[in-house]
Formats: structure tokens, sequence, C-alpha cells
């Protein structure tokens, strides 16, 4: 029997310094996140970053806090509920970190006699700290505890034209009251260095502003490709002029070299070197508005635009529940499931 989980980032299970202190200890403790040698990441992590950032990430939590919890994790769990009924095959949720584990996704599936998995990590573009961590341990999960069980994977949906026409008629929907002179795609943002680990032909991949729009088989692991292309064909149904719109990467970490140009320069930039008064965000790289698009755009966003000279912004919501996005993933499970 063929069943369906779902995997998205996760949360802290309250907004209080100890559960994000536990929650951001899981995620940074992560190889794939934090790629130093494994040493050099717990005195980082359990030395560091762990007495001083999970008072200040909570006070953010705090901000967006639902009555019926974490944004990310209600959202996610709706979306769940109304795939699953329009689906015929079972659909469990479960997260990469917190206590909705991968394994209790697989276990409420083996509990329905599902056999075949189809693992859909909630990430448009592949990364090896968001899609690639997410197939890895759910991997692990399987073969650890669900030997009898296979696991497929729903490759990264960037450029699917039904995902890329749902993304229009979201950012057609939220604009339409709205007089806007630039849109501003904003990307989570990831190391430089994740960019050429992620490189097959470990020689393609050069940072240098072509090698995006040089065809190469490494696209396939391509962050930085992916948030290109996935920009180019929104712009395309848009109908955008050059100029309109740009690119840019937020969220960023420590002080290596990350993917630029940095969003919360660019809230500053454009109204001040590019007359752009009116800015529209949307954050492609997320289905479900987080701490990153609730917090860090839709509030932080909005006061350092207007702090470096902007009039009136808007941030562009996730696609959450839209019916549309939830029919999307509905034909996807369908067409899996009836593959021989």
């Amino acid at each position: 029997m063929k069943g369906v989980l779902l995997v998205n980032l996760g949360s802290p299970d309250s907004p209080s310094p100890k559960d994000v202190k536990k929650y951001l200890g899981e995620f940074l403790m992560d190889e794939r996140v934090l790629d130093t040698n494994p040493i050099m990441r717990t005195i980082l992590v359990k030395g560091i970053i762990l007495n001083t950032r999970p008072k200040k990430s909570a006070e953010a939590y705090q901000k967006i806090w639902w009555k019926e919890g974490s944004p990310l994790v209600v959202i996610s769990e709706r979306f769940h509920k109304k795939v699953q009924k329009k689906s015929t095959i079972p659909v469990a949720l479960g997260m990469r970190y917190g206590s909705m584990s991968i394994k209790e996704g697989y276990q409420k599936l083996k509990n329905q006699g599902v056999t075949e998995v189809l693992l859909i990590p909630l990430y448009p573009h592949y990364a090896m700290s968001s899609f690639e961590t997410v197939v890895e341990k759910a991997y692990e999960v399987q073969r650890k505890f669900f030997s009898n069980m296979t696991t497929d994977i729903l490759p990264a949906f960037y450029n699917k034209p039904d995902y890329i026409k749902v993304m229009t008629q979201n950012i057609e929907e939220n604009l339409k009251d709205f007089k806007y002179d630039h849109i501003l795609f904003s990307y989570h943002g990831i190391p430089e260095r994740h960019i050429l680990k992620s490189d097959t032909t470990k020689t393609h991949c050069k940072l240098d502003g072509s090698c995006c729009e040089t065809s190469s088989k490494a696209h396939a692991t391509c962050y930085r490709h992916q948030c290109f292309e996935t920009t180019k064909e929104i712009a395309k149904l848009l109908k955008l002029e050059t100029g309109s719109y740009s690119n840019s990467f937020q969220s960023r970490l420590g002080r290596d070299p990350w993917l630029k140009p940095y969003t919360d320069f660019e809230f500053e930039r454009l109204p001040q070197e590019e007359d752009k008064k009116n800015l529209a965000v949307i954050t492609p790289a997320f289905v479900a508005d987080c701490l990153e698009t609730l917090e860090e755009i839709a509030m932080e966003g909005e006061h350092q635009f207007k702090e470096g000279g902007g009039k009136t912004y808007k941030h562009i919501p996730c696609l959450n529940e839209n019916e549309a996005w939830i029919d999307v993933m509905v034909n996807w499970i369908e067409e899996w499931k009836n593959k021989s």
C-alpha cells in the first residue's frame, strides 16, 4: 500500500527561551546546517550560540506566536488535513526538527498498512541544509526502524509549471490593491560554501554570476540556480519588466560569506540608490509562513525599508492553505500513486 509523508522544518514547542534553546540545539547540530567539523560545531553551538541566541530568538518567536501554537506547525497541520481529505491514499506529516518527528510520521503510515512511502520535503528548492537533510534523515529513520518500508522522493519542485502558476496567482491576488514600483524575491540564504559542496561536477559552480545561466547537471542540486529560475518563471507569467524586480537572500548567520545580495541591505539600498519607494516582498523558498517570513520580513523588513526612505511596503504571504496549492499537491500525489 502507498502513502505520503509531508515534511517541513519544524518549530520550538513554545516561544520560551528553554524550548527555543532545545530546538536550536537540534537544528544547529545538524552537520548539513552547520557543516564544520564535529568538534568545532559542538564548541560553537553548545559553548557559544546556545548561551546567547535563545533569548533573542524567543523574543522573535513571541512576536509571531499564535494561540494555536507555532504558525509554521499550525499552517502545516491545516495543509496536511486538507491534502489528506482530497487524497485517496494515507498522508502523514512530520518535521525535520522538534517534537513532531519524521519517525512519528513513518509510524502513522505503517499503522495504516503503508509499505511504499512518497517523501515530500516541503521545500521548493534543493539545498543541503533543507531538502537534503530531510531526505537523509528520512532514509536513516526508515532503514533503522521501518526496514519493511520503501521511500521514494518527490524532487525539488522549484520550476514545476503548476507550482509556478499557483505562486504567480498568489502574488497577483495579494497585489490587487497595492501600487508597487518593485518586487523583491527574498530567498532563505545559505553559505556560499554549501553551493560549492552541492556541485556534483565539482567544477561548474563558481558563484560568478554566469554559471547559473550555463546549462549543467550541477543545477539539479544548485540552490542558487534554482532560486533564480523560480524568479525568472514567475516574472514571465507576471509580465514583469526588467528592473522592476530583483532577488536577495535573507537570514544569514555568522561571518562566513553567504549568498548575495543580502535582503536587509536591499531594504536600505532600493529606496536610497534606485528610488524604489513602494516595495512588495515575496519569499518563494517557503511554502508556509514562519519566523523568517512573519518576523524577519513582514515586521523587521518593513521597519528597515521605511527607515531607509521607503514609503509603502507589502509582505506577500506564503502559499499556506491556498486551495489551488492544495490541489497541486494532491495532483502530484495522485500521479505518483498511479505510477506502475
